[in-house]
């Protein structure tokens, strides 16, 4: 899910060159739209045709309206508009769902557990979600490094201006992508976090650091760096009270390990920029 969310961010990121505070907002407006659909129609299916059709919506409209006056600006002038939009759908949400956070049901047929080898149960859902994500992946690397339609996506990375003067306009197809992605993360996290204002931020930060560490503007650089951030959070969140219990009190170490685990990934982060500023896979050498 992680990845959902930062290969669209890396997209615009490393190709469209926009800083875009915003995309959290997508994946919180696409986390309401099927919380939304599924209460209307008890259908998860609707529900996500309902994310995606408004995420992408959203994502045209805002790229038409907002991101087509901001190419051209500073990275500041983005910040500062992107951040105000923030402020914008955080309240319209509140306006238009109320204050209280709303709850989504695993659909019926993706409930239950399986297990994935002998005495480890896991459940269906986040396998689902494993699986969307792969096939996102596999699909963008398709896209990008094997088509046709890859190759203007590439070469926009390098020199967007040489390619508008060529008469190439890939700009929907950004827009495109980098709602999908932000609709699909937020769609599919509606049953397994709490769907509230503001709940795209916390994500956003996460999707920058997995962009930071993998490489602006690359997939697949984006895949990797997903994934290890999610061992390290995990790992550190199982592994690391009993370590400390060794040295700090239970009630102690069970506050001190979930903030531990979080500082790991800035730590990685921190590691990374010394030693590669440019991120482990550039984009240039994808």
């Amino acid at each position: 899910m992680l990845f959902l969310m930062a290969a669209g961010l890396t997209l615009i990121f490393g190709i469209m060159n926009v800083i875009n505070l915003a995309h959290g907002s997508l994946y919180m407006l696409g986390a309401y739209a099927a919380a939304a659909g599924f209460a209307a129609s008890g259908s998860f299916l609707v529900g996500l045709i309902t994310a995606l059709a408004a995420s992408v919506a959203v994502g045209v409209g805002l790229e038409l309206a907002v991101f087509r006056t901001l190419y051209r600006r500073d990275h500041l002038d983005q910040v500062l508009a992107t951040f105000g939009l923030i402020l914008f759908f955080n309240e319209l949400v509140r306006i238009v769902w109320g204050s209280t956070a709303l709850y989504a049901r695993i659909p019926s047929f993706l409930s239950g557990r399986i297990e994935i080898r002998p005495g480890t149960p896991y459940p269906v859902y986040r396998l689902a979600i494993i699986a969307i994500g792969l096939a996102v992946a596999l699909f963008l690397y398709l896209l990008i490094a094997r088509t046709r339609l890859g190759m203007p996506i590439r070469a926009g990375a390098s020199n967007r201006v040489m390619l508008g003067a060529l008469g190439v306009n890939i700009t929907l197809l950004y827009t495109f992508v980098f709602a999908l992605g932000a609709a699909l993360a937020g769609a599919i996290a509606g049953p397994i976090f709490t769907v509230e204002s503001g709940m795209g931020e916390g994500v956003l930060i996460s999707a920058f650091v997995v962009i930071v560490i993998g490489g602006i503007g690359s997939i697949r650089g984006a895949f990797i760096a997903a994934i290890m951030i999610g061992l390290i959070d995990t790992l550190g969140r199982a592994f690391l009270p009993n370590l400390l219990r060794q040295v700090l009190s239970s009630a102690a170490a069970s506050t001190a390990a979930p903030a531990m685990s979080s500082m790991l990934i800035y730590l990685l982060m921190a590691i990374v920029l010394v030693a590669r500023p440019e991120g482990l896979f550039p984009a240039n050498r994808r």
